[in-house]
This record gives structure tokens, sequence and C-alpha cells, in this order.
């Protein structure tokens, strides 16, 4: 299954495993709660997915790379206690706690969640030493005496052989203990990811012409090239930083993620002319309705390069798509704790500044929250130092407060707005260009494909992108019904033939 699959079995796999029956016990018993084992090449986002279901399920995560950990570290260190048997003193070896279990308890401690997941990774590289250990711990969940906290399920993940030299094969023992889901590479739920977490535009685009680029593991003479889901997220961010500071983004960045000469030296000469088409289309302008379909003639444009303007079209909406759902999760939690504080007998902008800094102050240190409830307590906190900085001590705080708040949410809407014509001026682009052919099937696939876009327009609402989601339904259904008839045609023939 591809990742997006695994994430849904995933989840669905805790949420059994979590579920009680009217006694307060576990539907399944926790000796029969199988650990979950993830097989897949390296760097299609095992971790991340692990990541994003704890934050989306509110349950703690903690993490292992299990080939870091040594027989000792993983059941704790012996040490001889003093015991009485049959009247007599003897003395008796026991082991301190392991570092893994103490971690998850001191992981509860801080989260006040009880439930949770430990995940452990390279679980099929541990040492011969450590290999009876991991066979104990999948069967019993220990490590050496002590037992995982009821509430937190076991996730394990390993690399194929082919990928990794110093992997063990898994007996029939071991593998008879555990829920195996092998995962695929698989572009198309890559994507689906990248739009949320923001990977660069000529990347995705890149990707959608050179899907074969997408994931290679390949033996050379010169050693093995890869190119791997984190190389490309990885690549991204840096580009993303290196335009913010002027910087040129050229091959040899490129190839220090991406390890193939060849698709490095490519995807670098596409962003270079993706930049180009950039500076060609003008999409800024476009999407102001500065810029008019009739100035621009691609009767001789390549497939690609109309995929590439699509795909620059789509990458500039979505970061209009992408702030305007981070201004809106912004806004709602800083209308309810503004809306709490106020109602306190003498509300204070300080007060409420020192406030969303402890809330936030919790979030990290509980580490349960995931990286898009952080970024807006962090958002909300630095809202709450603008309050405090612009409010006058002589007003009246309470009063004061709501006109903030309220001239915030008139520029917030007026964005939004904004982002809504823009989306429609696409359209109007795009639709003028090249009518209602494949490119704007191709650009709605791209909207619907997208988190943010998608959020947007179902918040938001915008009659073009209704019109022509309406359209490409109708097509479908006519494409369905030519295929009926004629396959009911075919077999009507055959009848006749064989009378």
């Amino acid at each position: 299954m591809n990742i997006r699959e695994a994430k849904e079995e995933i989840r669905n796999t805790i949420e059994a495993y979590l579920t009680k029956d009217a006694d307060g016990m576990p539907e399944i018993p926790i000796e029969r709660q199988r650990p979950i084992l993830l097989m897949g090449p390296p760097g299609i986002g095992k971790t991340a997915i692990m990541e994003q279901i704890a934050s989306e399920m509110g349950i703690n995560l903690v993490s292992y790379t299990i080939t870091h950990h040594t027989r000792q570290s993983a059941i704790g260190l012996p040490f001889i206690r003093k015991k009485q048997f049959d009247g007599r003193e003897y003395s008796v070896t026991e082991y301190t706690m392991s570092e893994i279990i103490a971690s998850v308890y001191e992981q509860i401690e801080r989260s006040g969640v009880r439930e949770g997941i430990l995940f452990l990774d390279e679980i099929n590289c541990v040492s011969e030493t450590l290999s009876p250990t991991m066979l104990q711990f999948l069967q019993y969940k220990t490590f050496g005496a002590h037992r995982v906290p009821e509430g937190f399920i076991v996730v394990t993940a390993g690399n194929p052989p082919e990928y990794n030299k110093s992997v063990r094969d898994l007996d029939i023992v071991t593998l008879d203990r555990v829920k195996r889901i092998d995962i695929e590479v698989d572009f198309k739920s890559f994507k689906e990811y990248a739009y949320r977490a923001g990977i660069h535009g000529s990347i995705l685009s890149y990707l959608e012409i050179r899907g074969e680029h997408f994931y290679r593991v390949k033996a050379g003479l010169d050693g093995t090239e890869f190119v791997t889901a984190r190389g490309w997220e990885d690549l991204s961010r840096m580009i993303c930083v290196y335009e913010k500071l002027g910087k040129p983004v050229t091959e040899k960045l490129a190839v220090q993620y991406l390890e193939s000469s060849e698709i490095a030296s490519d995807y670098a000469a596409y962003y270079d002319l993706y930049n180009r088409y950039r500076n060609i289309y003008r999409i800024d302008d476009v999407l102001s309705g500065k810029a008019d379909s009739r100035a621009v003639d691609m009767r001789s444009a390549s497939f690609d390069e109309k995929l590439s303007l699509i795909g620059l079209m789509a990458d500039r909406l979505n970061r209009d798509f992408r702030k305007y759902c981070e201004d809106a999760d912004t806004a709602r939690i800083l209308f309810k704790e503004l809306k709490a504080h106020l109602a306190e007998p003498s509300p204070d902008p300080a007060e409420f500044r020192r406030k969303m800094g402890i809330r936030l102050g919790n979030l990290e240190a509980a580490g349960v929250a995931g990286g898009e409830e952080l970024r807006t307590a962090r958002r909300v906190y630095t809202a709450s130092k603008e309050l405090e900085s612009s409010f006058d001590p002589s007003g009246d705080a309470a009063e004061f407060s709501k006109i903030w708040f309220n001239e915030r949410e008139k520029k917030r809407k007026a964005e939004a707005q904004s982002a809504g014509m823009s989306l429609t001026r696409a359209f109007a682009f795009l639709a003028g260009l090249f009518g209602e052919g494949q490119e704007i099937v191709l650009f709605l696939t791209e909207l619907s494909n997208g988190y943010y876009s998608l959020r947007f327009v179902s918040e938001c609402g915008n009659e073009a992108f209704y019109r022509y989601n309406k359209l490409l339904l109708l097509k479908d259904r006519k494409e369905q019904l030519k295929e009926e008839v004629m396959a009911f045609l075919d077999n009507t023939e055959r009848r006749s033939g064989q009378k």
C-alpha cells in the first residue's frame, strides 16, 4: 500500500487497540495487540506519518532509532538486591528501568496524556546481542522487567535488505508476533502531503513531468545512487530559504540532497526554466488582474510548458490559501482565549500576553502538539504581544481589545476576499488561453488535491471553482455513458453474430 493508505491503516489499528469494553478493559487484550511493523524503502515518510497520526489524534509520540541502543540501555543496567527466601538472605540481580520505558513515563508526565505511540525505527538492524531482547519486547511489550505503560501502542519500522546492508532477516517467530504493513513508493500520495508541507512549486511541477525521478535507488560502478522523498523535502526547505536570502539555487546545491548527478542536473536545469516561465507569464500580474491572456501566445508551447504554467499558478495561489488557513486558525484560537480573558474582572493586555506565553510554553514542553498547532500557538502569542504594545494604559482595556480584534478580522477577511478574486482570475486566464480543455482539468485537479486550496474553497466558496468542477463532473459522466453505450452495442453485435 502507499504511504497514505498505510497512515489510515495505522490510525485504525491504534483506535482499535485503544477501544475498551463496558468494564474498561481493552477490547483486544494487550497481549494480543500485535506491534505494527512498517516495512518500506528509506526516506518515504514512515517517521513523518507517525508524527501526523500522533498530532491528529492528540496522543503522545516517543520515537527511537533502536540501532542507537545497546542491550544495556534497552533493558536497563543490572544491580544487586538482597532478598529473603525460606528464611535465608540471597543476593539477586535486578535491572534498572530501560531508558526507553522511562522516556514513555516522562512523556506522560509532561503532557498529562496517557495514550501514545512508542515508535522504534530500524527494528531489523539490531545487533545480535539485542535481538533476543527485541523478540521478548515484541511478544510481551517489556524491556527487562518493565512493561510499556498501558495506552501506548508499539509501532516499529524497518527497511528491506536491498536498501540496508545491516538488515537482519526477521524469522517466522518474530513475524508471527507483528502486524506487518508493506509500504510502496507512490508520488501521488506524497503529493497530497507535499501540498500541506509547502514543498516548493518547482519540485512538484518537475516531478509531475518526471515522475520516474521521484524515487530512485540504483547501484553503479561509482556506488549507489539514491533519490528519496526525504531528499526532495529537505531540498525544498533549503530552496525556500535560499530564495529568501537571494542566494542562487544550482546543481551543486541539488546534488547535496539528490544523490544522483543525472537527476540533480536535470532538476537544476528545470528550476532555471521554471523561473524563466515565472518571469514570462508574470503570475502575480495575472492574479492581480494586470495581465490579459490575449497577450500570451501558447500555440507552440509544449505540454511540459503548459504543465509548468499550471504549476506556477497553483503554487502562487496556494501561498495565499495557506496564509488564509493559518490566519483563520490563529483568529479562532485568539478569539477563544481573548473572550475568556475579557470575561475576567480586570482584563489587561499584559496579563493576556503572559497567559499566551504560558500556553505556548506548555505545548512546547508537552511535545504532543503537531507542527501546525505549535505554529498557531506562536502566532497567537505574537498577536498578544502586538495587542500589548499598541494598548494605551490610560484607556479601557476591554473596549480596546475588542476594537483591536475586530480591526484585525476586517483585514483578514479582506485578504481572503482578495485570494478568492485571484482564484477567479486564474480560471479566467487559463480558460482564455486553453478554453475548457485538459489544461483546466489539470488545474482543477491540482486545486482539488491541495489541503489549503480545498479548505479555502469549502470555507469561502468560489463560483468559478464550482462552475468548472461541475463542468468536469458532467464531462466525466458523459464519457462514462458513452463507454456504457459502446459496450452495450458491442455486446449486442456479438450476440447477433452468435445467432
